[in-house]
């Protein structure tokens, strides 16, 4: 039996798990949900909800990892005689397979709007015209489809050079890259006039910008911006070898994360204010508003291609960690040898993805909108983050604080590490706080629980 790839460096494992946490959630979902929800006590929930429900799920997919040294699937059968249990495992490769289908094509407009903007396409057009472009895209049948592959093609060089060749290789250009064009970038945006704005938006407390049900999609965002519940953690923790400090990574990658995220909104909200746009300006703001502001700056060309260019790099970083996790099941489950799994299983994601690519302009399943009051996009995006994922973070903390062999897991926790003494704070938070957490979530996401009316019904 061929022996399983490690890491080859400390470094390699962290710059490779933290270009995974910093993806389109960071650069992109943080700011827009951000701004929806007045910034201020929200963010302060954001950090809370990150260290004692993100960190300690994360520290959980790390420890069922290592301590299997398989992918989800064969690391639920590996640690329990259960085969329930299992299920978990496939949960979370279909999680991975459905969010990469449609990741693609997001990443594909990132590709896309990197070439437009190296050929200054604003230049010369109104307002409206600029804003437009990103429906012309998304409307756009053989370009969405040609988008999506090249990205893909992308992704599938990289992972199928293998753990070192190829995650680790790209991962030790494309994350400090990453963080060196955001650091740019986040200097840039001290200069303008509106950052002083943008500061007190994001960092002072404002009770009456904050509803109840806010603090959830905090608790969300928390979950969705550390890449927990899709297995990507544990499977990037089953090639960790047993002197790495695992409660240490999982604090350092959050705090790398974090600190992206708060960037990534201090880098485009003082550019928002100073030309006087809304911060709530929703899932649109990447393509639609950034576009239209960096229009009005100096240097637009150089400005808009260095943005787009590190929204595609950090696409690039986090779709390399999704892709592996399919390989990973397949090399584990169906003996495939590593090249075989990434052509053959990247076809299947290209085919999967086809209907996504063609949503916006509604060619393909012409009646699925009627019937399920979303385009096919947005119904696999939804049922993917509301339901998979939180189902998946759910039961990978029932398993590692009830199932899982508490003498297994101890020393897991343990091995490498200088931070023991976290072992039963964290066995407390996974048998208690984030279930509770996680249920909670799902139960205002399904619309059973409506916690800005129950709070107001308290206050009257």
């Amino acid at each position: 039996m061929k022996p399983r790839e490690n890491w080859g460096s400390h470094l390699g494992f962290l710059m490779a798990t933290a270009g995974s946490a910093i993806g389109l959630g960071s650069l992109w979902k943080f700011p827009y949900v951000t701004g929806e929800n007045g910034g201020g006590l929200f963010v302060i929930a954001y950090l809370v909800f990150t260290l004692i429900i993100g960190i300690p799920i994360f520290i959980a997919e790390l420890v069922i990892g290592r301590g299997a040294k398989r992918a989800p699937v064969g690391a639920y059968r590996t640690l329990t005689n259960k085969p329930a249990w299992r299920l978990l495992g496939w949960s979370s490769v279909v999680s991975t397979l459905l969010i990469l289908s449609y990741y693609i094509v997001v990443a594909g407009w990132a590709l896309n709007y990197t070439l437009m903007s190296l050929l200054d396409f604003s230049a010369n057009k109104a307002p409206d015209q600029i804003i437009g472009t990103f429906e012309v895209l998304y409307r756009s049948t053989d370009l969405n489809l040609l988008l999506s592959f090249l990205f893909l093609c992308l992704t599938t060089a990289i992972v199928y050079r293998g753990i070192r060749g190829g995650i680790e290789f790209w991962s030790k250009i494309l994350t400090p890259a990453l963080l060196v064009i955001l650091l740019l970038l986040f200097l840039y945006s001290t200069t303008l006039s509106g950052f002083s704005e943008a500061f007190a938006f994001i960092f002072k407390p404002d009770a009456s910008k904050l509803k109840p049900s806010s603090l959830l999609q905090a608790l969300g965002l928390a979950c969705f911006t550390l890449s927990v519940g899709m297995g990507i953690i544990l499977t990037y923790g089953s090639y960790m070898r047993e002197n790495e400090d695992i409660p240490k990574t999982a604090f350092t990658i959050a705090s790398i994360n974090v600190l992206v995220s708060l960037m990534a909104a201090m880098m485009i909200f003082p550019i928002i204010f100073t030309f006087g746009f809304s911060p709530q300006e929703g899932p649109g703001l990447l393509f639609k508003t950034m576009p239209l502001v960096f229009s009005k700056l100096p240097g637009t060309l150089l400005l808009s291609t260095i943005f787009f260019l590190l929204v595609l790099f950090a696409a690039l970083t986090s779709a390399i960690s999704v892709l592996e996790v399919l390989v990973a099941t397949a090399t584990e489950n169906f003996k495939m040898s590593r090249k075989k799994a990434v052509l053959i299983i990247s076809a299947v994601i290209f085919i999967i993805g086809v209907p996504s690519a063609l949503a916006g302009s509604n060619t393909l399943f012409k009646n699925w909108t009627p019937l399920y009051g979303k385009n096919f996009f947005d119904t696999v995006d939804f049922f993917s983050f509301s339901w998979l994922l939180p189902i998946n973070a759910l039961f990978t903390a029932i398993f590692a604080g009830w199932v899982l062999d508490a003498s297994l897991k101890k020393k897991v926790f343990a091995e490498g590490s200088t931070l023991t003494t976290l072992f039963y704070p964290w066995l407390f938070l996974m048998r208690w706080v984030v279930p509770a957490g996680v249920i909670l979530i799902m139960l205002h996401q399904g619309g059973i629980l409506d916690i800005d009316a129950i709070f107001s019904k308290l206050r009257s």
